[in-house]
């Protein structure tokens, strides 16, 4: 495992589970979509997002239809995000993470502009040696956004250890290079995850890495 630490946003270190399920479901039903339950929503869940909605409804939203759909479901789900709050263990897996020693820095497939001042707003934006946002059109893998992200630090993907909630972070994490655990509270089904074939936590702590054996590791 690695000495820094890439953390994901939502559904990772921020619990809006509830919000991006409601604002969902908002936009299905004002766009005259079927319903959707939790389990449905969460089996079905990936990235690009437009396959997302494929999976659950299934049929193909095209280039003119998706961003209305997805510019609807984000100003839904800003109105929720006052009932969200850190996901738990979070704000102690970051002081933990410091205190021995390590770094760390946030990258999210959310707007940067509405990213960092909201993470700023939770008091833990000084764990993080950089925040980086979405710029750009949204919906898509987060491959390319982690490559630039590393870059921009200046670390070899050797050295990093990616922690978040999808499927889509995993595979990320594998194109770069770099370790990846998956924690297990945020939009995927458990199967999704477990399927993957990487570390699967229930707590943010626990995707630490695990300072003995990072100690024998240097030691040979």
């Amino acid at each position: 495992m690695g000495t820094h630490i890439v953390w994901d946003w939502n559904g990772t270190l921020f619990d809006d589970v509830a919000a991006m399920y409601g604002a969902a479901c908002e936009t299905f039903t004002a766009r005259g979509l079927p319903p959707v339950t939790l389990g449905a929503y969460r089996a079905a869940y990936t990235r690009p997002i437009s396959l997302f909605y494929s999976r659950l409804f299934g049929r193909e939203f095209d280039a003119a239809e998706f961003p209305g759909l997805d510019h609807d479901f984000h100003t839904a789900y800003r109105t929720r995000l006052s009932g969200c709050g850190l996901a738990e263990g979070a704000a102690e897996a970051l002081a933990t993470w410091r205190r021995r020693g390590g770094t760390q820095s946030l990258l999210s497939m959310w707007r940067h502009e509405e990213l960092v001042p909201f993470v700023e707003r939770w008091g833990i934006a000084g764990e993080f040696a950089r925040i980086d946002g979405l710029r750009g059109p949204g919906g898509g893998h987060k491959s390319t956004h982690l490559t630039r992200h590393l870059a921009a630090l200046e670390l070899h993907p050797a050295d990093v250890l990616i922690v978040g909630d999808s499927v889509d972070d995993a595979a990320a994490a594998a194109d770069a290079g770099a370790a990846c655990v998956l924690y297990d509270g945020g939009y995927h089904d458990r199967s999704a995850l477990d399927a993957v074939g990487v570390p699967v936590v229930e707590s943010l702590v626990r995707a630490l890495p695990d300072p003995l054996a990072d100690s024998a590791s240097a030691a040979r």
